[in-house]
């Protein structure tokens, strides 16, 4: 999947996460992602009703999945800002914070490195 420019988008999703999102939204409408920095709950893309978290000054927005924005701590994104990240889903428990927890199947970051002049820029 290419935008306008023929550049990759920082941050895509399998049909299945973009699926089981829908189902999640169904209970919890505004949502967002947070790709987690790997404490508590390991390093997963973490789902969060959007007024329950508060999006840090460092935080960097990777784009949007479904409609649904997908951030990432700054110091993280220095380490993954020459990956395309692709949220995927598989079974099993999800973050003890993240919507998908007690659902029985879970978020999960997979990513493809960019080749020279593939990553987009970043949203505003």
């Amino acid at each position: 999947m290419t935008d306008t420019a023929g550049t990759e988008p920082r941050v895509i999703a399998t049909d299945a996460a973009l699926s089981f999102l829908a189902e999640i939204r169904k209970d919890h409408p505004d949502v967002l992602f947070h790709q987690s920095g790997g404490c508590c709950d390991g390093s997963s893309p973490m789902c969060y009703p959007a007024s329950d978290y508060r999006v840090g000054e460092t935080d960097v927005k990777l784009g949007e999945i479904g409609g649904v924005p997908v951030y990432i701590s700054g110091s993280q994104y220095e380490v993954w800002k020459h990956t395309q990240l692709i949220i995927d889903v598989v079974p099993g428990r999800g973050g003890m914070f993240s919507l998908d927890n007690g659902r029985e199947r879970r978020f999960l970051t997979r990513s493809k490195l960019f080749g020279a002049g593939e990553a987009c820029p970043l949203p505003v």
